[in-house]
């Protein structure tokens, strides 16, 4: 089984312009802003645009809507751009055919890099991403099961995830140097229920061990919350530990935070690391990286101009004032958190930052507190200003809550392949 391989999104069109117009339609050197009257007056064309634009990216009108900023309805307001009933102004054309086509983060090829990789529960990519910038491992294969995940992985990566890998025969699954995997970590959240491995998603950890059991690959980095290592009194992490170890892998692990690695997120996860004793002579020199301590601010993710969209309602604002005074009175902790532009960083975005995005809240001047936006999600998780968001607010906040910090993930990947390295070097 090779990793199943998509067409380049917008490959055939690098200039973002839907080919199957005339180039008559753009003015000389101005671009897009120069649009002639012709044009302008026809909302035939111009619709045709964008409703080709929108195809081109597999997005409904309302993750693309999302994606470009539109307000609060700006699915309404797109679908009567693509019925030509209004036209969009210049700047706001020039938005929509400008959104990027092309994959940011190519799989390289594969005889050009040392390392191949296999991405198991891979989300949005978060983990790829950061080995990806090392420049020196390729994927070969990846699982996932989420359908808006797969989409915002195709979009940034260029393939398609295989699905739920509870049912790939391992075997099938191409020879590789790298496991990695952000195995589901609610069944250990603190956030969740605890119910760990009596929790079916608890049990994928064994679908892991099945996997480097049958294609032994050299080295394997999981993810997982910290109270991974706390579950039932210790346990649950000594069974993980203690079935990595009777594989025949030198275990690592250590708990580390976002906000110690350059990002303004107080995220903090556990990290797994192994490395194959029969295969890897330097298997008991790895050092997980040392925190670059570089001092953070929330005001350093912040998009300059937010829509109001994301400004919490009164109704809602009050709630959670409301229910802030009930659970300190109940002894509890759980309340909304307030931040600004100084604060040195935020708390721990969470899948659920959608419903209410009690957990980080914005300060505005003269108005009700906001929701961090998708872009700022992004950016608190570390992703690049060119990562592509081709899913609706809602799911974006659930793929960034789940997603790990790519520059942890970075760090400890250059650390890993260090290991590697002199390993191969010495054999």
């Amino acid at each position: 089984m090779s990793q199943q391989q998509a067409p380049l999104v917008g490959h055939t069109t690098p200039k973002l312009i839907n080919p199957l117009n005339p180039p008559s339609i753009i003015s000389n050197t101005t671009g897009l802003l120069g649009l002639d009257d012709t044009f302008n007056s026809n909302n035939t064309n111009t619709a045709q645009l964008i409703r080709d634009k929108r195809t081109r990216l597999n997005m409904t009108q309302k993750e693309f809507a999302d994606a470009l900023g539109l307000s609060k309805f700006g699915d309404r307001t797109l679908r009567r751009w693509e019925n030509g009933e209004s036209q969009p102004s210049s700047l706001e054309l020039k938005a929509i055919l400008d959104f990027p086509e092309e994959v940011p983060f190519p799989n390289p090829d594969l005889s050009t890099v040392p390392y191949k990789m296999i991405d198991l529960f891979a989300g949005i990519g978060g983990t790829r991403l950061g080995f990806w910038q090392t420049g020196k491992v390729g994927v070969v294969f990846s699982s996932e099961i989420n359908k808006f995940s797969i989409k915002t992985y195709q979009a940034n990566y260029g393939d398609i995830p295989f699905g739920d890998i509870t049912q790939i025969d391992a075997n099938d699954i191409p020879d590789h140097d790298i496991l990695v995997g952000g195995f589901p970590c609610q069944a250990f959240s603190q956030a969740g229920l605890k119910k760990g491995f009596e929790d079916t998603r608890g049990t994928l950890f064994f679908d892991i061990a099945r996997i480097l059991r049958a294609k032994r690959p050299k080295a394997f980095l999981l993810e997982n919350v910290r109270n991974l290592k706390s579950h039932d009194h210790g346990k649950t992490f000594q069974v993980i530990y203690n079935t990595l170890d009777d594989l025949g892998y030198e275990v690592y692990y250590n708990v580390l935070s976002t906000k110690d690695f350059g990002v303004p997120q107080n995220r903090v996860r556990i990290y797994i690391v192994g490395f194959d004793r029969s295969q890897v002579p330097f298997a008991n020199c790895f050092s997980f990286p040392e925190p670059t301590i570089t001092p953070t601010k929330v005001g350093d993710i912040l998009e300059k101009s937010v829509d109001d969209k994301y400004t919490i309602s009164d109704e809602l604002w009050q709630g959670h004032q409301r229910r802030r005074i009930a659970n300190k009175e109940a002894g509890k902790g759980f309340g909304y958190s307030m931040f600004n532009a100084d604060s040195p960083y935020t708390n721990t975005i969470s899948a659920r930052y959608y419903k209410d995005g009690s957990e980080i809240l914005i300060e505005q001047t003269g108005k009700n507190p906001r929701k961090i936006t998708p872009r700022e999600a992004a950016r608190l998780q570390g992703f690049p200003e060119n990562y592509i968001i081709p899913v609706s607010d809602t799911q974006a906040y659930r793929q960034f809550g789940n997603s790990v910090s790519v520059p942890v993930i970075n760090a400890i990947a250059k650390q890993m392949l260090k290991v590697l390295d002199q390993s191969k070097d010495q054999q």
